[in-house]
């Protein structure tokens, strides 16, 4: 890793931004980052090395922080998205029953044995794609309310049931790291709480913005990269560390200055560089030598846009279904992990990232279509400060 390798992933960064200029596109930014170090990995040039640890460690940050910031987007203060809780929450449940039956037909069918890792990979769902899409096209309204704790649930469970069916030989080990990450988050929320209502964090924003210390995001970072350490240490993935502490930051109230910061930091640079290093991840011709597996990755993408789909039947739109069926996190770490413990077969990782690939173009589609369909919130005029929070996103 050097400057020069630096300068080219800014660069190559920059086509996320051009794709999603035009705005008849409805594209994502992070689908042009995608390209990128696609095209910049083995697939194609092989000038970016996904297995360099310094790159990976890199990307272990974005990836950390981009869960954070999602987390932290989910309106989990909004009345209206506490009520739709119960319908996405059951919505998930049922997208997740309903992926038993074609993970078992597809293990079956191709002998891998991995029934129950296909269904957590057909039921997942994706905060850190779903949330970027949904707020970079302005998307809301009571059926898209209902859809963010839908990917909550679903991303929370598959996350923290993957160690569990991708090595049941260490399931009691990876449930006990799922409920350490997930008890400090709780401690957590109780601890910043009582320190909000203490008024001593808003006394530390104004100290931290007359003299410059970016007090906030410096705690911030810290406390993410300390759950981060306890995940990798329990060997959970940091997706967990990350997502929980931005929905403690969610129920407490973001502040405006800390949100700006870490956009800042991740949409400039960390996020950019993960999805570039999810590119380089994927080797394609891979799957060109295992030519059965290329039938692995497109039935596992369409099963599970498939299952998503069928919510249509409980009301939700499909390309709100289409959307939700965006998988991320949990195909990357079952690849990743089942490679680094030898537990898949040659060209069964490539299998899984390309059925993630498959719903990440759906739900990029899914999104345009969302859009021309209505499902938008309308632009909100400027607000003027809640006075006893003065540096905060105003409820709901």
């Amino acid at each position: 890793m050097s400057f020069a390798t630096l300068a080219v992933i800014s660069l190559a960064a920059l086509l996320g931004p051009l794709l999603a200029l035009p705005r008849r596109w409805h594209l994502p930014l992070l689908l042009g980052e995608l390209v990128a170090g696609v095209l910049l990995g083995p697939t194609a040039i092989g000038f970016l090395h996904a297995g360099n640890q310094t790159f990976t460690f890199l990307a272990d940050i974005g990836f950390a922080l981009i869960m954070f910031v999602a987390g932290a987007h989910v309106p989990v203060r909004d009345a209206s998205l506490r009520a739709g809780l119960r319908t996405g929450a059951l919505r998930a449940v049922a997208v997740g029953a309903l992926a038993v039956l074609p993970a078992l037909a597809v293990a079956r069918a191709f002998g891998t044995g991995h029934t129950a890792l296909y269904a957590v990979l057909m039921a997942s769902s994706s905060a850190a794609l779903v949330l970027p899409i949904v707020d970079s096209l302005s998307l809301g309204g009571p059926q898209v309310l209902q859809l963010l704790p839908q990917v909550a649930v679903a991303d929370t469970a598959c996350i923290v049931a993957l160690p569990l069916v991708i090595d049941p030989g260490h399931a009691a080990r990876a449930a006990l790291g799922a409920l350490a990450v997930i008890g400090c988050a709780a401690v957590l929320f109780l601890v910043l709480r009582r320190v909000e209502r203490a008024g001593l964090r808003r006394r530390m924003h104004r100290l931290s913005e007359r003299r410059g210390f970016a007090l906030e995001l410096r705690i911030s970072l810290t406390i993410v990269f300390a759950l981060a350490a306890l995940a990798v240490r329990t060997h959970v993935s940091i997706m967990l560390a990350g997502f929980s502490f931005g929905l403690v930051v969610a129920g407490i109230g973001e502040p405006r200055r800390l949100a700006k910061q870490l956009f800042a930091l991740t949409e400039g640079f960390f996020g950019p560089l993960f999805f570039l290093w999810l590119g380089a991840s994927l080797d394609l011709r891979e799957l060109g030598r295992h030519p059965s597996y290329l039938l692995v990755g497109l039935l596992l993408g369409l099963g599970a846009l498939a299952v998503h789909a069928a919510m249509r039947a409980t009301g939700q739109p499909v390309s709100l279904g289409a959307l939700g069926a965006a998988q991320l996190g949990v195909p990357v770490a079952a690849a990743t992990l089942g490679s680094q413990l030898h537990l898949l077969k040659a060209g069964e990782p490539a299998a899984l990232m390309l059925g993630a690939l498959i719903t990440i173009a759906a739900a990029t589609a899914a999104g345009g279509l969302a859009v021309r369909s209505g499902l938008t919130t309308p632009p909100v005029p400027p607000q003027h400060p809640d006075r006893h929070h003065p540096d905060r996103h105003p409820p709901g």
